[in-house]
């Protein structure tokens, strides 16, 4: 796997994250603590992207 692909990939994983924290978020009674773990996760792939691109 090229690391642009990689790249590719963690992108769509992240936006991938945000499509679920934004639905957590509007869903009445939703898990905070399970909105918390998504935006953890979302982090890591962002902070993962990053390290890459300057790489």
């Amino acid at each position: 796997m090229t690391v642009a692909s990689h790249l590719q990939e963690l992108r769509r994983k992240h936006e991938h994250l945000s499509t679920k924290v934004e639905q957590e978020q509007r869903s009445p009674g939703s898990d905070a603590m399970r909105i918390a773990d998504l935006k953890k996760q979302k982090l890591k792939l962002k902070e993962e992207i990053t390290r890459l691109s300057q790489a």
